[in-house]
C-alpha cells in the first residue's frame, strides 16, 4: 500500500535543528519562511540529495562507479520518499552554443521538419533551385576556359568520425586507384583505415582531364561512374587554382551554378561543421577587443595607467621603453591624457605601426640592445596571447577586455547560407527561431505543405507545438528559440525545466523547486500555479521554495521555517493548510500574509525633477524588442522599472541605460550615441554599479569575508601587530589559500577527505589544526586576545562589535549587517549559502563602497530569495543610499518594493513582440490609474488597501 506521507524524522543539515516533519504525499506543498531560515537545506540537501543517493544505490557496483557518490544527509530517517527531481535556479547553461530551442529540443525538431519538408532555393539569386542532369553536369564542365585541368571526384564521406575500414575496402574492390583522404591523394592501396575519433572527408578520383572539345565522351562517361558511386554527386576539382564545384543530381541553381548539398538534420544545425557558419563557427558572434575596454579612462595618460591590460610599465621594462620609442619616434608624450592624443596616435598605440620600422633602444643593467623593428600595438598582442596561450587562467583574464559583435558574414544567425536558403514556406529555420513562442505558435499551423510534405510532417508538427504550448503555459510565450541559455534568469531556466517536466507526464515522481516565481509578473503568476497543479495531478508530490504569495495561498500544505536566519532558524514554526497559517501569532509569515505586519507606503514621496536637463535620458532605444523609445530617469530618487516578463525591461535598463553610462563615463562625455541609442545628462553622475544576478562564487574556500572585501584589511590589520612585525609577518601570512600561515597538513581547507571506494567520500577534520586551517604560529598572533581563526568564527553582528573601531572593517560589516545578514559567520563556506544569503552578500559587497553622491545603482530583481521581512531590510538600506543624493533604479515585480518607489517606468504593454514601449512613466498612484498598465492593475487594490488601513487606525 502506497503511504500517505513522507516521514523526516531528526535532520540536522545545516542550521536544521533535529526537526522531525510529516509532508503528504502527491500534494502541492511549499516551503516558506526567512532568508535563511532552512527552507533549501531541508528540502534540497535533505530530501532531494538523499532521494538522488537512494537511487544511486540502487545501480549496480559498476554502474555507481561512473556516477559518483552523494553524500549522506544528517537524518535519522526518511520513509514515503519517492525518486526525486530537482528544478533549480543554478541549471541555466552558459555555453554559448545553448539555445532556448537547443534546450528544449525544439531546435531538433525543427531541424527534422525542414531536412524532410524543406524546399532548397539559391543562397545567391534566392530562387527555388532544381535538380542537375548528368548532361547538365557536363555541360557546366565543358564550358570552361579550353585547357583547363580539372580533377572529377565522388563525394563518399564529409566530416564524419571512424576508421571507414569498409568504404575504403569498398573503393579498391570496385577497381578505383586514387583517393582523396582529408584533401590529399592517396593510392588507394596506401590507406586502410583512418584515425577513429577524427572527423574525415573522403572522395574517389574517378578521372583527371584536360577541357577541350574531343573529350565530351570520356567526360559525360566519367561523371555518369562519379554519380552513380555517390548516388547523385559529383565533385570537379580545378587544380590550376585549387578552387571546387560541387554537383547534385538533387538540387541546384542552373542560372547561378549553385549545386546544393544534400538536405540532412546536420546541415541545419550550428553545432555541427556542415552547418555551421565558417566565420563564427556557428556562434553567432565574433570576439574581440575592445578598445573602450583596454582603454576604460581616456582621461589617463599612459603613464597613469589608461592601456588597463598593461597597466604602466616603467621605462626601465622592455615594453615601457618600447613605449617611450614609439613616442619619440611619433612626437607625443606618454604623460599626455590618452583622449587628447592625436587620433593617429591612438591608432598607433592600439593597433601598431604595421609595416613602419621604428628605432628601438632597450638598455637593462650594462646590456644594450638597438634594433629597427615595427611596433606590434596592444590590441593585436592581446589577441595573439589570447590564441597562443594555453592558460585558461590568463584566457579569463584576457576576455574582460573583448567585447561582441554580430557575425558579418551570418548577421547572427549561425548557419551557412545553404542552410538558410532551405525553405518551409516563406521562411528560414532561423526565422521561425526568431520568432516569440507565441507568435510561432499562431505561425506553424499557417506554413504551406503539398499533400506529401503535410503526412511527413504532422508528426513532427504535432510535438513542436506540444513543446512551445507547455512554454506558453508556464508565462514563457515572450521568449525566443534563438535566445542564448545564459541570458535566462534563474526563474526562467526554472519554468523552461518545468514545461519540459510537464511533456514527460511522469507519475509518482517527487518534485522540488527553488522559487519558480523569479521574474514572473503577477499577471502570469495563475499560469505558473496551474502548471504545478496539473504536475500534482498527474500524481506527483510536488515541493515549492517559494516567498510568492499567490503560490503560497494556492498550496494544499504549507512548511513555515523559522522563527529567525541562520542559527536562530532550523526550525518548524509552522505546518499546515494556509488558514491556519493566517491565524498563527509565531509565525512571521502568516504575519504578512494576514496583514498584521506590512511594508507601509511612504507618507510622502520625494520630489521628482520633470525637467529633462535634470534628468538621465535615454533616447532612441532599439536593443531588441524595444521601439526606439524614450525614456527620463530621475536624478536623486528610487525609480522602478516595471512590466509584464519579457516587455523589455533588462534591454532598457542592463544593455541600454548601463552599457551607454558606462562607456560615456570612460570617455568623460555628458552625452553618448550609439546605434542602440543615446543618452544624455551624464553630468550628473559620476560612477554606476550594476548588481546583477550572476552568482556569487561557490568553491568550498570563498566565505562571505572574502567576497564582500572584509578579509583583505583583516589580514592587513593582524600583519601590522607587533608580534607579526617582528616575525616578518606579511598580510598573505594569514590566508588559508596559499603557502606560509596555512596548516599544510589540509592545504587550508581544516578538513581532508577520505577517498572511500564505492562509499561517499568522508570529510574528517583535520588532526594536525583541529579544523583551524592555520599553523600553530600564526594562530600565535593575537588581536584584542582573538586568532584570525576566531576572528573568522565570529558571526557579522559579533564582528560589527569587535570592529567597531576600525573603520575599514566596521564600515563592510555594517552594511553587510543591513541587508540582514548579521547571523553568518565571516568564514562560513559558500556553499552553505542559501541563493538569498548568496545575494545579498553581493548586495552587500557593491554597496559597502564610500557613496560619493552621484552614484547611480542599477539592481536587477534584487528581492530574489527575500522573504517580506527581508525586503525590508534592503528599502531602509536602498532608501539611505538615496538620502545621500545617489539615485538607484531597480528593475523589480515585488509589489511591495514598486510601492514604495518614488518613480515608475511602466514597460509593455505585453512581452516579446508586443512589447517594448513605455505604458506609463509617474508615481505609483499615477500608474495605478492607467488601464492599460499590467503593473497598475494590481498595484492599484495594494495602494487602496494601505489607504483604508491607514484611514481606520
Amino acid at each position: 500500500m502506497e503511504p500517505k506521507l513522507l516521514s523526516i524524522r531528526g535532520a540536522r543539515m545545516h542550521n536544521l535543528k533535529n526537526i522531525d516533519v510529516d509532508l503528504p504525499r502527491n500534494k502541492l506543498v511549499v516551503f516558506t519562511g526567512l532568508s535563511g531560515s532552512g527552507k533549501s537545506t531541508l528540502a534540497f540537501d535533505t530530501l532531494y540529495a538523499e532521494g538522488q543517493r537512494r537511487y544511486v544505490e540502487s545501480l549496480s557496483t559498476y554502474a555507481r562507479q561512473f556516477l559518483g557518490q552523494m553524500d549522506k544527509p544528517d537524518v535519522d530517517s526518511l520513509e514515503g520518499l519517492s525518486p526525486a527531481v530537482s528544478i533549480e535556479q543554478k541549471t541555466t547553461s552558459k555555453n554559448p552554443r545553448s539555445t532556448v530551442g537547443t534546450v528544449t529540443e525544439i531546435y531538433d525538431h525543427l531541424r527534422l521538419l525542414y531536412a524532410r519538408c524543406g524546399r532548397p532555393h539559391c543562397p545567391e539569386c534566392g530562387s527555388e533551385i532544381q535538380a542537375q542532369s548528368i548532361e547538365d553536369m557536363v555541360n557546366t564542365l565543358m564550358a570552361e576556359p579550353e585547357g583547363k585541368k580539372v580533377i572529377l571526384m565522388a563525394p563518399l564521406v564529409t566530416a564524419r568520425k571512424g576508421r571507414h575500414e569498409q568504404i575504403l575496402a569498398r573503393i579498391r574492390k570496385e577497381g578505383f586507384v586514387r583517393v582523396r583522404v582529408d584533401g590529399e591523394i592517396y593510392h588507394a592501396d596506401e590507406i586502410t583505415a583512418l584515425e577513429k575519433n577524427k572527423r574525415h572527408t573522403i572522395e574517389v578520383v574517378i578521372d583527371r582531364l584536360v577541357i577541350k572539345p574531343s573529350i565530351r565522351r570520356r567526360l559525360s562517361d566519367s561523371v555518369s561512374t562519379a554519380v552513380k558511386v555517390t548516388d547523385g554527386f559529383l565533385l570537379a576539382n580545378y587544380p590550376d587554382d585549387n578552387s571546387e564545384q560541387l554537383f547534385s543530381e538533387h538540387a541546384a541553381c542552373h542560372s547561378c551554378g549553385i549545386s546544393m548539398p544534400q538536405i540532412s538534420t546536420q546541415l541545419l544545425s550550428f553545432n555541427n561543421p556542415q552547418g555551421a557558419c565558417p566565420e563564427c563557427s556557428g556562434l553567432g558572434v565574433n570576439q574581440f577587443f575592445d578598445a573602450s575596454l583596454v582603454v576604460p579612462d581616456q582621461s589617463k595618460s599612459i603613464i597613469d595607467g589608461a592601456i588597463a591590460p598593461w597597466g604602466w610599465r616603467s621605462e626601465s621594462t622592455y615594453t615601457g621603453q618600447l613605449l617611450s620609442a614609439v613616442a619619440k619616434h611619433y612626437g607625443f608624450r606618454l604623460s599626455t591624457p590618452f583622449s587628447k592624443l592625436a587620433p593617429e596616435h591612438q591608432k598607433v598605440i592600439l593597433f601598431g605601426t604595421g609595416d613602419e620600422e621604428i628605432h628601438f633602444y632597450y638598455q637593462k643593467g650594462r646590456r644594450v640592445m638597438t634594433a629597427e623593428k615595427s611596433f606590434e600595438g596592444v590590441i593585436p598582442q592581446l589577441d595573439r596571447r589570447f590564441h597562443e596561450t594555453q592558460s585558461p587562467m590568463i584566457r579569463d583574464e584576457l576576455s574582460k577586455f573583448m567585447n561582441e559583435q554580430t557575425c558579418s558574414k551570418c548577421k547572427g544567425a549561425r548557419l551557412k547560407p545553404e542552410a538558410l536558403a532551405v525553405k518551409v514556406g516563406p521562411h528560414s529555420i532561423y526565422e521561425l527561431t526568431r520568432f516569440s513562442i507565441g507568435k510561432l505558435l499562431n505561425e506553424l499551423p499557417l506554413l504551406p505543405f503539398n499533400s506529401r510534405e503535410r503526412k511527413i510532417g504532422e508528426p513532427i508538427l504535432k510535438e513542436i507545438v506540444d513543446r512551445l504550448s507547455f512554454l506558453e503555459d508556464v508565462g514563457l510565450s515572450y521568449l525566443s528559440l534563438e535566445r542564448r541559455a545564459g541570458t535566462l534568469s534563474g526563474g526562467e531556466a526554472q519554468r523552461i525545466r518545468l514545461a519540459s517536466q510537464i511533456g514527460s507526464r511522469l507519475a509518482g515522481v517527487l518534485y522540488i523547486l527553488d522559487e519558480p516565481s523569479i521574474g514572473l509578473h503577477q499577471r502570469d503568476n495563475q499560469k505558473l500555479i496551474n502548471t504545478l497543479i496539473e504536475l500534482r495531478d498527474l500524481g506527483n508530490s510536488v515541493i515549492v521554495v517559494e516567498h510568492d504569495t499567490d503560490t503560497i495561498l494556492a498550496a494544499d500544505h504549507i512548511l513555515d521555517m523559522g522563527p529567525g536566519a541562520g542559527i536562530h532558524g532550523g526550525e518548524v514554526v509552522y505546518g499546515g493548510d494556509v488558514k491556519g497559517l493566517l491565524a498563527d501569532d509565531t509565525s512571521v509569515t502568516g504575519a504578512y500574509l494576514s496583514n498584521r505586519k506590512r511594508i507601509e507606503v511612504p507618507g510622502k514621496r520625494r520630489k521628482v525633477h520633470k525637467k529633462k536637463s535634470n534628468n538621465l535620458v535615454v533616447k532612441n532605444a532599439t536593443t531588441n524588442n524595444l521601439k526606439g523609445i524614450t525614456a527620463n530617469f530621475p536624478i536623486g530618487v528610487m525609480t522602478c522599472v516595471t512590466g509584464v516578463s519579457g516587455s523589455g525591461k533588462s534591454s532598457l535598463v542592463i544593455e541600454t541605460l548601463y552599457g551607454l553610462a558606462k562607456k560615456g563615463l570612460s570617455l568623460r562625455q555628458n552625452k553618448f550615441e550609439t546605434e542602440a541609442g543615446e543618452i544624455s545628462g551624464l553630468q550628473h553622475i559620476d560612477k554606476i554599479v550594476d548588481i546583477d544576478q550572476s552568482p556569487i562564487g561557490r568553491t568550498p574556500r570563498s566565505n562571505p569575508a572574502t567576497y564582500a572585501g572584509v578579509f583583505t584589511p583583516i589580514r592587513e590589520l593582524f600583519s601590522r601587530l607587533p608580534e607579526s612585525r617582528a616575525r616578518g609577518y606579511k598580510p598573505g601570512r594569514f590566508s588559508f589559500n596559499i603557502k606560509g600561515g596555512r596548516c599544510e597538513a589540509c592545504d587550508g581547507e581544516g578538513v581532508n577527505k577520505i577517498a572511500m571506494h564505492f562509499l561517499p567520500d568522508i570529510y574528517v577534520v583535520c588532526e594536525t589544526c583541529q579544523g583551524k586551517r592555520y599553523n600553530t604560529e600564526t594562530l600565535d598572533i593575537l588581536y584584542r586576545d582573538k586568532n584570525i581563526h576566531e576572528v573568522l568564527n565570529m558571526t557579522v553582528a559579533e564582528a560589527l562589535e569587535f570592529f567597531q573601531n576600525i573603520p575599514p572593517i566596521k564600515n563592510r560589516l555594517q552594511t553587510l549587517y543591513d541587508v540582514g545578514l548579521s547571523y553568518i559567520k565571516l568564514g562560513q563556506s559558500s556553499v552553505t549559502l542559501s541563493g538569498g544569503e548568496a545575494q545579498r552578500v553581493k548586495l552587500g559587497r557593491e554597496l559597502s563602497g564610500r557613496p560619493s553622491g552621484k552614484t547611480l545603482y542599477i539592481l536587477d530583481e534584487p528581492t530574489t530569495g527575500l522573504h517580506p521581512a527581508d525586503i525590508q531590510h534592503l528599502l531602509n538600506v536602498l532608501g539611505r543610499l538615496v538620502e545621500h543624493g545617489n539615485s538607484v533604479v531597480i528593475i523589480e515585480h515585488n509589489l511591495d518594493v514598486v510601492k514604495t518607489a518614488d518613480w515608475i517606468i511602466d514597460v509593455g504593454p505585453e512581452g516579446g513582440d508586443g512589447g517594448g514601449e513605455i505604458v506609463a512613466c509617474g508615481t505609483p498612484e499615477d500608474i495605478s490609474s492607467v488601464q492599460d498598465s499590467h503593473t497598475g492593475q494590481f498595484l492599484l487594490p495594494v495602494l487602496e488597501q494601505n489607504v483604508t488601513e491607514n484611514s481606520l487606525n
